[in-house]
């Protein structure tokens, strides 16, 4: 699979799928989740709360995944995650990961080639970014996906320079 960087906005992508950056309701929220809703329109929300009314009454699991049309925006779907709260105490790196491999197997499943992901949990949910793009290029790297592109759209230029040293890395080792 080729895993590509770009600096810029996530609900600009033309690809087969955005992985949406979501909190446990669905029903929307800041940064990336907040701009995936107001950007791709009504139709996102009605089949979130769809499925907090049948699947997840509870609200989706932390690592898991799931998949709503993508309404507006200019892709097919959107595949929800919701990343985990980073914590110095506890190590939670598997449920980050797990956000990354989910939102590949729901790709997979939807037949998606091209998936934009953004770098989850590394907002406000204060996931150290170096931890991060560690933990999403690893992850997307080594599984076992008919994704043929994995494309991470990072907000800023910090988060693009410290994706891209970090895929040199990898790619190096």
């Amino acid at each position: 699979m080729e895993i590509t960087l770009v600096q810029g906005d996530i609900t600009e992508q033309r690809v087969d799928a955005i992985v949406n950056a979501a909190n446990s309701s669905l029903m929307g929220g800041g940064g990336v989740d907040g701009a995936i809703h107001r950007r791709g329109g009504p139709e996102i929300l009605k089949e979130c709360r769809a499925l907090r009314a049948s699947r997840y009454g509870g609200g989706l699991p932390t690592g898991q995944a799931v998949a709503t049309t993508a309404g507006l925006l200019p892709a097919r779907w959107v595949i929800h995650t919701v990343g985990p709260v980073y914590a110095e105490s506890q190590d939670r790196s598997a449920l980050l990961a797990s956000c990354y491999a989910e939102s590949l197997k729901v790709a997979d499943e939807l037949g998606a080639r091209v998936v934009a992901f953004p770098a989850v949990s590394a907002g406000i949910y204060g996931w150290p970014m170096d931890d991060a793009a560690r933990i999403a290029l690893s992850t997307v790297r080594d599984a076992a996906t008919d994704v043929e592109q994995a494309r991470f759209v990072l907000f800023g230029p910090d988060a693009y320079t410290t994706f891209q040293a970090t895929l040199d890395r990898l790619t190096q080792a």
